[in-house]
């Protein structure tokens, strides 16, 4: 750690950095640099004998075209580890993102863009498209570390060290607003601050160091508080409600207990609409929502597939499965059931679905689930992804059970960061084919 190498900047790898090697040939994972660059890369962490080191860009001696200055004070070599392209211009970086995408599709599943129905291409979001040097206050849901001085900040890159902060960039107004980072949260871990999007609600989460004792949260704005508990880490109403009403698809949306809801105000609109476009449900038609969470997608499919349509939502999590039988309350053929998906499914009983959308966690669904969902004879399958890995993992096992990709869409739904969201559409393969 602390030494110093000048190398030329390689392709962008996944993860939000770039590759180069040492005249040694040793590989580096660069952040803060842009394919082309020649820089002084400072290692940040690795041994000598490590298959790679990862290192920081100190000094750029050949910028690229697409390099701009960051326009936060706390981005950069050693500060925020939130953002990792604010360097970067914005076409480059959704850019950037497109050649990860294909990486991965090439390398885990086999496939060209064109095997996969893609442009190559990865969208901005209405009103996200700025230019070079401003920064969309995009991101709802922000959790602020607590610093041994009460400070808020953010963590800095694979590090609990905290990088305290006067304002967030990328925080939406609604967080904005409320002030976090000028109060004093002596006693907290963490703080996190939600703002819906569909409605003026506003709510912290507080997480207590062992034995603290909640502060008095006066904020800029009215909002409820809840906590977390240091014993079981559940989340309990502290006072005001225990959700936040989310609007998306022509619903409102109850979220609770700083439950999960897509960070970007538009994402849940966007999301729905390339998952609907896709599955082009019909009438009458049977669907499954795995990992359904509040019921955004089932909800979505419940409106299309009218009253002889049926819906089946799984999802783990206890509270979200509240939400969204609660959510869900005036379709009378969706029934939502809790627990994992793989183990959930085969006791269902279920054969047959004309259509399936799934939206896993960052892990993805897996061979077990996925070859499962092979069987059951759907017309069209919508994967909703959130990492190009395991998205490209996730369609090789697919591609083993007789699915091809008919379309692929590229979102870019966390400007500033290496993050992406895609959505893919899935159908049998022809016999014969």
């Amino acid at each position: 750690m602390g030494e110093e190498y000048e190398v030329e900047i390689g392709p962008v790898a996944h993860g939000g950095h770039c590759i180069a090697r040492t005249a040694e040939g040793q590989v580096l994972f660069v952040r803060h640099a842009l394919p082309g660059e020649r820089v002084i890369a400072r290692v940040t962490d690795g041994e000598d004998d490590s298959r790679f080191l990862r290192a920081d860009a100190v000094t750029v001696l050949e910028p690229s075209k697409d390099r701009v200055e960051a326009p936060c004070p706390y981005a950069g070599p050693g500060k925020c580890g939130g953002c990792d392209w604010q360097h970067a211009k914005p076409g480059a970086q959704r850019r950037l993102k497109g050649e990860v995408i294909a990486e991965q599709l090439q390398r885990l599943a086999g496939l060209t863009p064109e095997e996969a129905g893609w442009d190559g291409t990865v969208m901005p979001v209405p009103g996200d498209k700025l230019p070079a040097g401003q920064v969309p206050a995009w991101r709802t849901r922000v959790q602020y570390a607590i610093d041994a001085d009460g400070n808020a900040g953010l963590r800095r890159h694979r590090s609990h060290e905290i990088e305290p902060i006067e304002h967030c960039m990328i925080a939406a107004e609604g967080v904005s607003e409320l002030g976090i980072e000028k109060r004093d949260w002596s006693g907290m871990e963490s703080v996190e601050a939600i703002a819906a999007s569909g409605s003026g609600d506003r709510q912290v989460v507080l997480a207590p160091r062992p034995g603290a004792r909640l502060p008095l949260v006066e904020l800029d704005k009215p909002v409820s508080v809840l906590r977390v508990d240091e014993r079981d880490g559940g989340v309990h109403r502290v006072h005001g409600r225990a959700f936040v009403r989310e609007r998306a698809d022509d619903h409102t949306w109850r979220v609770g207990n700083g439950g999960f809801w897509q960070v970007h105000p538009k994402a849940a609109d966007l999301l729905v609409e390339a998952a609907m476009q896709g599955l082009m449900p019909r009438k009458g038609e049977t669907a499954l929502d795995l990992y359904c969470g509040v019921g955004l997608f089932a909800g979505a499919l419940a409106d299309r597939l009218g009253e002889q349509g049926a819906v089946l939502g799984i999802e783990t999590t206890k509270r979200a499965v509240e939400d969204a039988r609660h959510n869900l309350r005036e379709f009378p053929r969706v029934s939502i059931e809790q627990g994992k998906v793989e183990q959930v499914l085969p006791r269902t009983g279920i054969s047959e679905a004309n259509l399936i959308i799934l939206d896993p966690p960052r892990a993805g669904a897996g061979r077990r689930t996925i070859s499962h969902l092979t069987t059951l004879g759907a017309r069209r399958i919508a994967y909703v992804a959130c990492d190009p890995a395991a998205l490209a993992r996730d369609l090789a096992y697919f591609k083993e059970g007789g699915y091809k990709v008919r379309t692929l869409r590229a979102f870019d739904l966390f400007p500033m960061t290496h993050h992406v969201e895609c959505v893919a559409i899935l159908e049998p393969v022809a016999k014969g084919a």
